[in-house]
């Protein structure tokens, strides 16, 4: 099982080019783009719109705020800090995206293909969904790609309100859209909501806290016996 230490390959792709590139976007002068903040409206931009230079720059260190933001949580990490794991100077990460809060909304910005996944998985019907759901999860979490978008918002959703409610609305928002056809009745939100605890506390103990032997655990192994609970909730 991958520590999320590994998550530094998200980062580490394109901290090379960072630094080749980071001399190019200050020079150029301001970006632009929604989180780009007050320099937006100054930016100059080429006909051909933003320079490549500065798009793999600001990748690098959107990338490099999740992984630190995984690691350490919104209070513990530090705009120096991201910078480092970027390798470009901190004035570009205030270039691009001004605060650390407004950095941090941007890291939390979900993969597509969570819902996707979850969404696939319950196309085959009410028969084995359980144990399908349980495999897209696991599947997403273990995408290195994935894995920083989500380790921030679990970590920090019970002490930053963005988070918490990033939180709830992947529970009530791409949840109830991927398995509405699967949990129906009166009482289908409260048992998506269910669905959704089974999920999180999966992920947290199996990702976040380590806990063992369910960190090390084979995916077909934790899907087969997890799913089970969670079939047993969308059945009703």
């Amino acid at each position: 099982m991958e520590s999320v230490s590994d998550t530094r390959e998200v980062a580490g792709s394109g901290r090379e080019q960072a630094g080749d590139t980071a001399g190019t976007a200050a020079a150029a002068g301001p970006a632009t783009g929604p989180a780009a903040g007050p320099a937006a409206g100054r930016a100059t931009k080429h006909a051909g719109g933003r320079r490549p230079g500065e798009t793999l720059t600001r990748e690098a260190i959107l990338a490099a705020a999740r992984v630190c933001f995984a690691e350490r949580g919104f209070d513990a990490t530090s705009l120096r800090r991201i910078a480092e794991t970027a390798g470009v100077d901190q004035s570009l990460v205030h270039h691009f995206y001004g605060t650390k809060e407004n950095l941090f909304l941007q890291a939390l910005e979900l993969p597509g293909k969570i819902e996707e996944a979850i969404t696939a998985a319950a196309q085959g019907g009410l028969d084995g969904v359980g144990e399908r759901v349980v495999r897209a999860h696991l599947s997403v979490w273990d995408d290195v790609s994935s894995r920083p978008a989500l380790m921030t918002m679990v970590r920090s959703a019970a002490i930053h309100r963005a988070a918490a409610a990033r939180l709830r609305e992947t529970a009530t928002g791409i949840l109830a859209r991927a398995l509405g056809g699967v949990i129906t009745g009166e009482d289908a939100m409260l048992r998506t909501s269910m669905v959704a605890t089974q999920l999180v506390g999966l992920a947290m103990m199996r990702y976040v806290a380590h806990l063992e032997p369910l960190a090390s655990a084979d995916t077909d192994t934790v899907a087969r016996h997890y799913g089970r609970a969670v079939q047993a909730i969308v059945a009703g």
